[in-house]
């Protein structure tokens, strides 16, 4: 089995405990987001999927990776005030983003991943996640800016 039939797989099992159907929008769309390196915006999962689904539409993309992101089957790549752009890999890594083309890498680093949350936070919040974001500019951007 390969790897996106198998994360496939595992999202149908996760749509069935959310009690939400497996449709093939949710289904492609959900594909897109797995097959994609770009960390896309919903507009570039609209691009990538109408010729497979004509008749869908970019609000149903758009609803579509929300609800994605609220049952955790994928999450919002936090940023600086640009569009919203997904994220399906679900394992611990990092973001650049280069604020030239805007491209998003992923990136791992050891330290980052078990981010110590300040003790002041703990007692009155409740941190569902800690993420390290890094901008900059990518090695191409630097050879054209420079």
């Amino acid at each position: 089995m390969s790897y996106v039939d198998e994360k496939l797989e595992s999202f149908h099992n996760l749509c069935r405990q959310k009690g939400l159907k497996i449709t093939p929008q949710r289904t492609e769309i959900y594909k897109a987001l797995l097959e994609s390196k770009e960390h896309p915006s919903a507009e570039m999962v609209f691009e990538k999927i109408r010729h497979l689904l004509p008749n869908i539409s970019f609000d149903t993309v758009n609803r579509t990776l929300n609800t994605l992101n609220d049952m955790g089957a994928a999450f919002i790549v936090e940023g600086s005030g640009d569009v919203r752009r997904f994220d399906a890999n679900l394992e611990n890594h990092q973001h650049f983003k280069c604020i030239n083309c805007k491209k998003i890498f992923d990136f791992s680093h050891k330290t980052f991943d078990n981010i110590a949350v300040p003790e002041n936070l703990l007692g009155n919040f409740k941190v569902l996640r800690a993420v390290v974001y890094i901008e900059g500019l990518c090695k191409s951007c630097q050879e054209i800016i420079i």
